[in-house]
């Protein structure tokens, strides 16, 4: 897509507007000003035929004569384009003027208005109807007096071409101010970008600017997603990290005891370091199916409504063969049915981990009990053993929210695998929740427990 200027956008969109408003205006103005115009015409008119119509009189016959006065029909010639007409008209019909100049109804002693076409010309008339007395009698009579259009529409177009004038001026006066106002305006963003390209790839931190409240959205956008790829980028380094970390170790393992396989003189000894191999094998394979719940874990799966007593109770029965054999009690207790907020796949290897702990490590005669209860708002969900437990330190470490992915869970053939308790963390906290680790009852053995929020 290409390029846009905003704020080439911003003052188009107003010269737009400004320019549909000031057709509005023009078009208001030229009618004010045909009314304007009109109204100077009419009061012309009028002024012309009350001077004509003050010099009709009464003859010796009693009849009406008329002596009229050219300067009244010069002051109705506003320009030399102008031509004025106009009639007087007595009882018995016509008397003087224009005979074919049409004549306006008009209310006694008023004047009626009206415009007309005479002669191939646009007019505007207006009669003037009065009375003269004999002394004995009135007699009535009308004056029409009427200009030709042109001197009225020459004003109205005068007044329009001003105003419009007036209005282009105005809305190049606008365009100016809008640009160097947008351009002040625009500046915290161009500090924004320029910010932001100083910075080096690694560099994620939080965006501090000082940006208008309609720009912070955008920055509270670009810290959410510079937060997100940071926590991306930071997953990728500790799956690298760990995979690199912990299959190491196996593999050196596999490549010593097959070279032992090699240089053997004996079968037993063949076998024995073939035995070594698999052995090292199957941690390496623990170890990456751990990784890739790391994976996942770092994917923030979405949540939904899980049943936690549904999965503690299959988990319990899958892990009671492996329990037996290692002289372990294993069992449940607890609520009936629980619903929590959580990831179904995510929940029960949160679950599998904490009892492959207990299991691994409770030792031969341990009671190891899965838990399910009901707290306020909470779905607590642990795993307790009366076995050894874990130092002081790796529990406040824990505890303090310290999620350390390359934790050892403690002594036995596997140590220095195990990313259980680290992985359980995760997943926690991607639940919104928190392992917590604490001496079981009596003060032996421990109680690994996550409260999650209820479903």
């Amino acid at each position: 897509m290409r390029p846009y200027s905003l704020r080439r956008r911003l003052i188009g969109w107003l010269l737009v507007a400004t320019a549909l408003i000031g057709l509005l205006a023009l078009a208001d103005t030229w009618r004010e000003a045909l009314r304007t115009a009109q109204g100077v015409s009419d009061r012309v008119l009028v002024g012309s035929a009350l001077a004509i119509a003050e010099r009709v009189t009464v003859d010796e016959t009693g009849g009406l004569e008329v002596d009229l006065p050219y300067s009244s029909l010069e002051m109705l010639a506003s320009t030399a384009q102008d031509k004025v007409f106009y009639r007087v008209d007595g009882p018995e019909g016509f008397l003087t003027g224009y005979a074919d100049l049409a004549v306006v109804p008009a209310p006694a002693g008023g004047v009626g208005f009206a415009d007309g076409v005479f002669g191939n010309v646009g007019i505007r008339s207006a009669t003037l109807t009065r009375e003269v007395s004999t002394g004995e009698r009135s007699i009535a009579f009308s004056v029409t007096v009427a200009e030709s259009t042109r001197a009225r529409g020459a004003l109205a177009r005068a007044i329009l071409l001003r105003s419009a004038l007036r209005l282009a001026v105005l809305i190049a006066g606008v365009a100016g101010i809008v640009w160097v106002a947008v351009t002040l305006a625009l500046r915290p963003l161009d500090r924004l970008g320029a910010m932001i390209a100083e910075r080096s790839p690694d560099d994620l931190r939080e965006v501090t600017a000082d940006t208008p409240q309609e720009v912070e959205a955008l920055v509270a956008a670009i810290n959410s997603f510079m937060a997100r790829l940071d926590g991306a980028l930071g997953a990728l380094r500790n799956f690298t990290g760990n995979a690199s970390h912990q299959l190491r170790t196996p593999l050196a393992v596999v490549r010593t005891e097959l070279a032992l396989v090699g240089r053997s003189a004996s079968p037993e000894g063949s076998e024995a370091a073939a035995a070594k191999a698999r052995a090292a094998l199957e941690r390496a394979e623990r170890v990456l199916a751990q990784l890739l719940v790391l994976a996942r874990v770092d994917a923030a799966a979405a949540l939904r409504s899980v049943d936690v007593v549904a999965v503690a109770k299959g988990l319990t029965a899958e892990m009671v063969p492996q329990a037996l054999a290692r002289g372990i009690d294993l069992g449940y207790e607890g609520a009936a049915g629980a619903v929590a907020e959580a990831e179904p796949v995510l929940l029960a290897e949160l679950l599998k981990n904490l009892l492959d702990n207990a299991v691994a490590y409770a030792g031969a005669g341990a009671v190891v009990t899965v838990r399910v209860r009901g707290e306020a708002g909470a779905v607590v969900l642990e795993v307790e053993d009366d076995g050894p437990g874990l130092p002081e330190a790796v529990m406040a470490r824990l505890n303090e929210g310290r999620r350390d992915r390359m934790l050892r869970a403690g002594g036995g053939p596997d140590a220095g695998y195990g990313l259980g308790l680290g992985i359980t963390a995760e997943i926690a906290a991607l639940f919104g929740a928190a392992l917590r680790l604490e001496r079981a009852a009596g003060g032996r053995g421990l109680r690994a427990s996550v409260a999650l929020r209820r479903g």
